[in-house]
């Protein structure tokens, strides 16, 4: 989606606002770590009744298979949203009518969400095979080395993959040839959830290792990396602190969350850290031209100001809802939880707007806004078009 169509946007839903979403499993490499919790849990607060201060009305539905995991982004281009299913069903929808633009199948179950460009759709599966998909055919797969968690980014004729042992590899979008691999020692241990990876200009970002590193996209070679958390603690899970997405860009502020250690903004014209503050969070961040907006693990949503880190507001009434990363949309913040609803709240002070059904299988992506509509993907296979009412 082009930077005027991101404007347009948020002009239908209450102001001008300017932002990019790139898109969350919360499980280690040992396997022990759930997102979703085990055992009991507190009960959330009681919400009490829907006030509608925005009205939203539902304007489609499509169904999918089931999506079983929530390591998933639902990935936007132009007015389509692109989303793969558990099966490895891939399906493009145009957001403006909810009508399926092409619909592709990877061959087998997936471990990755999907990236495209407005030609080619990325996946790879449990067995770390790489499938790039053209107007939903098959167009070539390539064996990994290793496990792949991040959806694969593609740009610039090339498909980018972030691998489970924080290496970094580049191929043809073509024809799959190999173009180049950068690797990077790391902790032990990595996240089994979406990371970072996404275009800046003319260079490649990526999370590793608690680390923004700017990668040039010809041949692999470092630029520059900046620091939004660094490991501590005694113990290799202690000290995990992996970059998880959506990551957000504002102008040549990049804003991303270190697992559960801190959220921060580097200004990607330098490769420097303008600020990073401590948060225990696990899913990503969105930011707008004011603000950085988080949901904490205990479900605090929390705001700082985009220009240096100061805390803004935070609002409590979600704990315990295990939310979604958020997503900026006109005046609001949108954010989803484990039950299917879809929280509005403004994000002036986080004050209430709306709240939205959908399934009640658990949304299985963060928020995403195509063809000025609202559109959230559920754990069961929904997708549910939003828009003004």
């Amino acid at each position: 989606m082009n930077h005027n169509a991101q404007r347009d946007q948020g002009r239908v839903w209450g102001v001008t606002v300017q932002r990019t979403v790139v898109a969350m499993a919360m499980v280690t490499a040992l396997g022990g770590c759930a997102w979703f919790g085990s055992g009991s849990a507190p009960k959330p607060m009681d919400l009490g009744p829907n006030v509608v201060n925005l009205p939203v009305r539902q304007a489609w539905t499509v169904r999918i298979p089931a999506i079983k995991d929530a390591n998933v982004r639902a990935q936007v281009q132009g007015q389509d949203v692109i989303v793969a299913a558990a099966d490895g069903t891939v399906v493009s929808i145009n957001a403006s009518n909810g009508r399926e633009s092409w619909r592709g199948q990877a061959g087998k179950a997936l471990q990755t969400g999907v990236g495209a460009d407005g030609r080619h759709a990325a996946v790879v599966t449990t067995g770390n095979e790489l499938v790039v998909l053209e107007g939903g055919n098959k167009l070539w797969s390539k064996p990994l080395s290793t496990s792949v968690f991040t959806a694969p980014l593609v740009a610039g004729g090339r498909i980018f993959v972030l691998a489970a042992d924080r290496s970094v590899s580049a191929f043809d979008a073509q024809n799959g040839a190999h173009l180049w691999t950068q690797r990077r020692e790391g902790e032990p241990l990595v996240l089994r959830q979406q990371g970072v990876l996404m275009p800046y200009g003319n260079t490649l970002l990526a999370g590793l290792s608690g680390r923004l590193v700017a990668l040039n996209p010809d041949d692999g070679r470092v630029e520059w990396e900046a620091p939004l958390a660094s490991p501590r603690g005694t113990n290799d899970v202690e000290r995990l602190v992996d970059l998880v997405g959506p990551a957000s860009r504002v102008g040549n502020a990049v804003c991303a969350r270190a697992f559960q250690a801190a959220v921060g903004c580097v200004d990607a014209n330098v490769g420097r850290t303008a600020w990073s503050q401590t948060a225990k969070g696990a899913v990503g961040i969105a930011a707008d031209a004011e603000y950085v907006f988080g949901t904490e693990s205990n479900g605090i949503l929390q705001a700082w100001n985009l220009a240096d880190g100061t805390k803004r507001w935070s609002v409590d009434r979600f704990q315990h809802r295990k939310l979604s990363a958020p997503l900026v949309l006109g005046r609001a913040v949108v954010m989803a939880d484990e039950t299917g609803l879809v929280h509005l709240v403004s994000k002036q002070d986080g004050s209430h707007l709306n709240r939205l059904n959908t399934d009640g299988t658990g949304v299985a992506a963060a928020p995403v806004v195509a063809a000025d509509t609202l559109v959230v993907v559920t754990r069961g296979g929904g997708i549910y078009g939003f828009r003004p009412d």
